[in-house]
């Protein structure tokens, strides 16, 4: 359910309510109690991607998309390097040693 703007043309008080979009218009000023009270056209109808699968940061620049490529490369070929260094040490634990007789 969307929030719509709403000000009164008698007092000139602005507020915001939160109703459906098949809901009746407010028509009484809550503040003067007048029936001069109009909504506004404005972002009530608009669409906010919020919650846990979207973000309003989902759509990034492609500077950003470039910088995040870098880092991406980067953290995978550090990642590697410690992948690799790792495998030797467990190469040579793994081979039983000759017993002295």
């Amino acid at each position: 359910m969307p929030t719509y703007d709403y000000e009164c043309d008698a007092c000139g008080h602005e507020f915001e309510h939160f109703q459906g979009i098949n809901d009746p218009h407010l028509k009484k000023c809550p503040e003067c109690k007048k029936l001069k009270l109009r909504r506004l056209f404005g972002t009530g109808a608009a669409v906010v991607f919020k919650g846990s699968g979207f973000y309003q940061t989902d759509y990034r620049s492609e500077s950003y998309k470039k910088g995040a490529a870098a880092d991406k490369k980067s953290s995978k070929s550090s990642s590697d390097s410690k992948s690799s260094d790792k495998k030797p040490a467990a190469k040579s634990e793994s081979k039983p040693k000759k017993a002295a007789d």
